[in-house]
């Protein structure tokens, strides 16, 4: 039997990169998945074709999308057992340059809606669920350029611990996965050849992470062999030195 069979697991911003990665790999073990996507929906209708996982169109900055979003989980999933917030706007920009627009709309999609996702598993997960976050090792390396998106994650870090204090008696663990630099095209299109080259040279095992590494990470925390740890945040980095 496959380790999640049984389990019901959501998935916010599955169509591609990170997010498609998890829904595929918590699909092999055994979970029935929903995720959501944002505008892509031919990518969103490629992963559920390959996957069998349920795909869910949802602007994440909008509180009547995921509220739709959470009714249609608890519709298609035989009951809530892992949430994975993946869902996010980089907003790359220098401090001084940001605008209100891109403020609000960071904060909305990677923080607000992470919150209200915590928020509702609190109140429908089955006991012994997990909950896991995806954050960025940029809240630990500061860089010019992120400061909006990190401090968005940040916030999202600091959910994770404290819903494991208020959810460990029911057996509900709640962590974050920090990626370092992951190849995706998001990753590809906002950085120079040279900054992934030197983002290389700077990993200990000497190359760019992909999708399926911090899958891995996240299967694991969802697992059964993830039971027990909780309120952590693991740097899934291949060695990213600081």
């Amino acid at each position: 039997m496959s380790q999640l069979s049984g389990k019901g697991a959501l998935v916010t911003g599955g169509s591609r990169g990170i997010g498609r990665a998890i829904v595929e790999r918590l699909r092999a073990d055994g979970a029935e998945v929903v995720f959501s996507y944002h505008s892509n929906a031919e990518a969103a209708a490629l992963v559920a074709e390959r996957t069998g996982a349920h795909a869910v169109q949802a602007d994440q900055g909008s509180r009547d999308d995921l509220e739709r979003l959470f009714a249609e989980a608890e519709k298609l999933l035989p009951g809530v057992d892992v949430v994975v917030n993946n869902a996010a706007e980089t907003g790359q920009g220098l401090i001084a340059e940001v605008t209100d627009e891109t403020y609000e709309r960071v904060f909305a999609v990677n923080t607000r809606a992470t919150f209200l996702a915590v928020q509702w598993a609190a109140r429908v997960m089955r006991d012994g669920g997990r909950i896991i976050n995806i954050s960025t090792l940029n809240t630990a390396m500061a860089a010019p350029g992120v400061g909006l998106y990190a401090a968005s994650k940040a916030a999202v870090e600091q959910f994770a611990k404290v819903a494991a204090r208020e959810l460990g008696p029911r057996g509900i663990t709640a962590n974050t996965v920090s990626p370092g630099a992951t190849d995706t095209d998001l990753l590809r299109a906002g950085n120079a050849p040279e900054a992934l080259s030197r983002a290389t040279t700077l990993t200990a095992l000497g190359r760019l992470g992909r999708p399926d590494d911090i899958a891995s990470v996240v299967a694991f925390l969802a697992g059964p062999d993830g039971g027990w740890i909780t309120g952590q945040n693991l740097l899934a980095t291949g060695g990213l030195m600081l």
